[in-house]
């Protein structure tokens, strides 16, 4: 906890809780917290055991708000301690559904299911509406999140009945209404997403509570950029900043780029969409926002898409794929798997694309990347590579002559034999290929597939003349592959030869140019289903 101390000097528990309420609305949280613990330290001998544990809650979800889970799932441990000591059922409640939202937003969507059904239970059995109400919220979200929106849909709509049966508008009617606007986005369902925004942040104005407010209205611009309704985005973006501006949610700001960056790239000013997504970075890395970081990657990898910039795509989509990692291996975001999933999809495709317009100025080898990808890959998968190291090992094999993009196309297409300087121009091609992906770091190293797939087992290939298994066994697999495509295609100076007639040829290199042991596996694979 941070260092206690009072607003003023003899300042009643319950105005410091007033203060404190008022600072966590206005963003405020270093200073609610302190206002908090200043009460907690006020209440020592008093006691007042309940009061102890709903001053321990309302700390913890400062840290929570914060996105300091650690620290909130503790003093949420500690605040359920307290209210069970004290025989309170109802802060029991109040402390099981606390700790429920912590371990959501930690991803153990289980344990968090398991806490909001107790949670709404022990509400239930000390009347307490207003706490099933906020329960029936909280389930809501994890049904949302595990893509059951049938279920969020008739939980948020009891949640926001709830909170309005007890005869005032509040900030939970306005969490209700908010998470209904979401949900109806996701479901395409624009008026009624609208409505209900518009809705919360009538209720946040009639409270004063900014905070929640600029939250909302960030949420609220989803479903104009979904429409691809740029006036209305736009605006509604001018309007959320200003509201952000005036409230300190600079989290919000940094959303609000985001959406100003993709609103721009969408409307063709590249330049404009390039800045915005760059404060949008700046503010994710300023307050360590490793999801905003993520998200602005992602959008920033589109942007040099459409550019036609393989490199700086790659290197975003690299920065998106280890932020998201990153929420992975600290379980932050429970859908990760998926936008994972959708970002490996997204580096396959832009790693095809720059592989084929590489091979557009090599009229005898086009699909030639791809047919070695496929080949090398079913070799890997039988030589024992591991299935999660299979999409890069493809990404490899597809960028493998990346490097002939400083080779002239005269040279490659020459159909008679190559002059020794020609030859020493071509065998560049592996360290410009290294030089070419040097700064984008993908998730797994590539770079022994692109520099030493024309090293030979017996020593004698290049560019660094290694042998046997100095070789890296990438290297050697993809060498393998490249060798049976280019004899089993149509080259400048010769047709293809048979399957039968390539393996022949093949076998008198085992040993000298490919690894004997692979080989002797790759003979065995159906290459016309390679898999």
């Amino acid at each position: 906890m941070s260092t206690i101390h009072t607003s003023a000097p003899g300042a009643s528990i319950d105005h410091l809780v007033v203060e404190a309420q008022a600072a966590e609305r206005e963003g405020r949280r270093q200073a609610a917290r302190d206002l908090y613990e200043s009460a907690l330290f006020a209440l020592r001998g008093r006691g007042e055991a309940s009061m102890a544990a709903s001053l321990l809650r309302w700390i913890a979800r400062t840290h929570q708000d914060e996105g300091s889970m650690d620290a909130a799932a503790e003093v949420a441990e500690v605040a359920l301690l307290v209210a069970e000591l004290a025989a309170d059922a109802g802060g029991v409640a109040h402390a099981n559904n606390l700790l429920a939202n912590v371990v959501r937003e930690q991803g153990d969507l289980e344990r968090a299911e398991e806490l909001y059904a107790l949670a709404r239970s022990q509400a239930a059995e000390v009347g307490d509406a207003r706490l099933v109400a906020m329960v029936e919220q909280n389930a809501g979200v994890v049904a949302n999140i595990r893509g059951d929106f049938r279920t969020a849909l008739r939980r948020y709509r009891a949640s926001l009945e709830g909170h309005r049966a007890l005869g005032s508008e509040s900030a939970y009617v306005a969490h209700a209404l908010n998470n209904l606007g979401m949900l109806y986005t996701d479901l395409r369902r624009w008026r009624a997403a609208d409505r209900a925004f518009a809705q919360a942040l009538e209720v946040c104005a009639a409270l004063g509570d900014a905070v929640t407010g600029v939250r909302i209205a960030g949420n609220r611009i989803e479903p104009w950029i979904a429409q691809r309704r740029w006036t209305q985005a736009r605006a509604a973006c001018a309007e959320t900043l200003r509201m952000a501006e005036e409230a300190g949610e600079t989290g919000t700001l940094g959303e609000v780029h985001r959406h100003l960056g993709v609103i721009a790239r969408e409307t063709g000013r590249w330049k404009a969409a390039a800045a915005e997504l760059g404060r949008a970075a700046e503010i994710a890395e300023r307050r360590g926002d490793l999801l905003l970081g993520a998200e602005t990657a992602r959008e920033q990898a589109a942007l040099s898409w459409a550019r036609h910039e393989h490199r700086e795509t790659l290197r975003a989509l690299n920065r998106a794929h280890a932020l998201f990692s990153r929420l992975q291996a600290r379980r932050d975001l429970a859908d990760v798997a998926a936008r994972i999933e959708g970002l490996e999809s997204m580096f396959l495709a832009i790693v095809t694309h720059w592989g084929q317009s590489i091979e557009s100025a090599d009229h005898y080898t086009q699909g030639h990347c791809e047919r070695v990808a496929d080949y090398a890959c079913a070799l890997a998968a039988r030589a024992g590579l591991e299935p999660g190291v299979l999409l890069w090992f493809r990404m490899g094999a597809l960028l493998h002559d990346v490097g002939k993009i400083v080779v002239p196309p005269e040279i490659l297409n020459k159909p008679g034999a190559l002059t020794a300087e020609e030859r020493a121009l071509i065998e560049t091609h592996p360290d410009a290929g290294v030089e070419l992906i040097a700064d984008v770091e993908f998730p797994w190293d590539i770079e022994p597939m692109v520099r030493h797939h024309h090293e030979s087992w017996d020593g004698s290939g290049y560019p660094a003349g290694l042998a046997g298994e100095e070789i890296p066994l990438p290297a050697r697999i993809l060498c393998v592959a490249d060798v049976y495509d280019a004899l089993s295609s149509d080259r400048p100076y010769r047709p293809a030869f048979p399957h039968d007639r390539t393996l022949e040829i093949m076998t008198g290199e085992a040993g000298r140019k490919l690894d004997p042991a692979l080989f002797d596996l790759f003979r065995a694979l159906d290459l016309r289903s390679p898999s």
